[in-house]
């Protein structure tokens, strides 16, 4: 059982929604493009209680929601074999509430998908609150998949933005994002956010002969921005050539991120950076991207692949 633990897969969480299945056919090409299993869970959200004679217990569901979720199971199975032939697929009913389902079903080196919403009531899978715990929590990268209203998902890889500040966090999520765009011949936009704070008149200082705050700090975000990619590249995927361009905004982060993803297929982000002038990958950005983001967003929680 620990050796299956530890087989990498993607792990996908579903509800029978349309939003469900955006992140089920989302989900599905990033196990086929890695080459792993796709393991598909449906939460029931069973009423946990405790008795004066025993432990806490989960109730056993109905005939009825048994049935209910072999249904939606198999019709995500169903779809997924139409959708990617080439993947296997392991389908899982847990009797918890999804976040916790979800985070018991992922391991590190695992991918976990999600979407951004559901149906509500006892088979609700994905509120904001569900995305948001589990990119802070899960021990590994956390993809949030948005619905699109009827249109196709959006599974291509051609092109991902990132938000790096500096901090472990951001590396990783850095690291995380030339693996995904390695191999697809796509393009990666690297976003470092910046904000200068002016204690006093800026247009004084420098008719004194002091040197603008923005040189130094434009100066201080491409060598930190160089020094970063050429670790995340040389360490990773040096034999793999990646286009990279680098955003430098004075624009709020979340904004930041979001205007160079224009056009984009995802976002790759950290939970939380920081903080300080130099900081961008806040707990308040990454949610500010999962619920204002039009595509999928791919958190790194702080405790992912530290193993």
């Amino acid at each position: 059982m620990v050796n299956e633990d530890r087989t990498p897969r993607v792990v996908v969480g579903i509800d029978g929604s349309d939003n469900g299945r955006a992140a089920l056919e989302w989900a599905a090409v990033e196990a086929d493009r890695r080459g792993v299993p796709l393991r598909i869970v449906h939460a029931l959200g069973m009423p946990l209680v405790v008795t004066a004679y025993g432990g806490p217990a989960r109730f056993e569901p109905t005939e009825e929601i048994q049935g209910q979720a072999a249904e939606v199971l198999r019709d995500a199975a169903a779809h997924v074999a139409e959708v990617r032939p080439g993947v296997e697929a392991e389908t899982v009913t847990a009797l918890e509430e999804a976040p916790l389902a979800l985070l018991r079903q992922s391991h590190p080196h695992d991918l976990l998908v999600v979407g951004t919403r559901g149906m509500g009531t006892v088979k609700a899978m994905f509120v904001g609150s569900v995305s948001v715990r589990l990119a802070a929590q899960a021990p590994c990268p956390v993809a949030v998949v948005p619905a699109h209203d009827g249109k196709p998902t959006a599974t291509g890889l051609k092109r991902i933005v990132v938000g790096v500040d500096g901090s472990p966090n951001s590396r990783r999520a850095l690291g995380a994002a030339v693996d995904l765009v390695a191999g697809t011949g796509g393009e990666l936009v690297v976003v470092h956010s910046w904000e200068v704070p002016y204690p006093y008149d800026p247009v004084a200082l420098t008719a004194s002969g002091f040197q603008p705050q923005e040189d130094l700090f434009e100066k201080q975000s491409e060598q930190l921005v160089a020094e970063m990619l050429a670790e995340a590249i040389d360490e990773q995927r040096d034999d793999v050539a990646i286009d990279v361009t680098v955003v430098r905004t004075q624009d709020a982060p979340v904004n930041a991120i979001l205007k160079a993803a224009e056009g984009a297929d995802a976002i790759v982000v950290g939970s939380r950076g920081r903080g300080t002038v130099r900081g961008l990958l806040l707990g308040s950005v990454s949610q500010g991207l999962l619920h204002h983001s039009k595509i999928p967003v791919v958190v790194l929680p702080k405790q992912a692949d530290e193993d």
